[in-house]
């Protein structure tokens, strides 16, 4: 329960420095994610002082350090504690999988985002794309984490249901 909590705090405390840090960025770094296209990507990075840019591509590291907490704390919470036992056994096996693998698309976008901010790519259209799409990903196994662990927690009986 030790690793569960600290790499839970951790990440929610790494989270926040990088939000306040990243905070000034406009527009911010979830627009860039976003951003499939050279031209969409470029648009948001041009609109970055070089010393903005500097702080964005200052932060991949840090961010995965951050992934690699997520990672680990999602899967620790589903396979080492009974948060998802009110689930179907398919539901829980998935809640095990679902951090870690959204952290190997975040590193994925990461390595993506710190090349194709290193210098103008515009004749790789299909790196812009992927990153996009990690992201997608990324964010997609995220709310389907906190969705499954509402769903734990609707299904979870209370005190008065339970069993004498």
């Amino acid at each position: 329960m030790l690793a569960l909590w600290c790499t839970g705090v951790a990440a929610l405390a790494l989270l926040a420095a990088l939000l306040i840090d990243l905070a000034a960025l406009d527009p911010g770094v979830l627009e860039l994610q976003m951003a499939y296209s050279p031209h969409l990507f470029g648009a948001i990075v041009h609109q970055w002082s070089p010393a903005q840019l500097a702080r964005y591509r200052a932060h991949l590291p840090v961010d995965g350090v951050l992934l690699l907490l997520y990672g680990s704390f999602g899967w620790q919470l589903a396979a080492h504690t009974r948060v998802f036992a009110p689930l179907p056994t398919t539901w829980r096996r998935a809640a095990a999988a679902w951090l870690p693998l959204a952290a190997v698309f975040d590193a994925v976008e990461n390595l993506l985002h710190a090349w194709l901010t290193a210098a103008p790519r515009f004749g790789a259209p299909e790196a812009y794309l992927a990153a996009t799409g990690c992201s997608l990903l990324k964010w997609s196994l995220l709310a389907g984490f906190a969705a499954l662990v509402a769903a734990a927690l609707v299904r979870e009986p209370r005190c008065d249901e339970r069993a004498p």
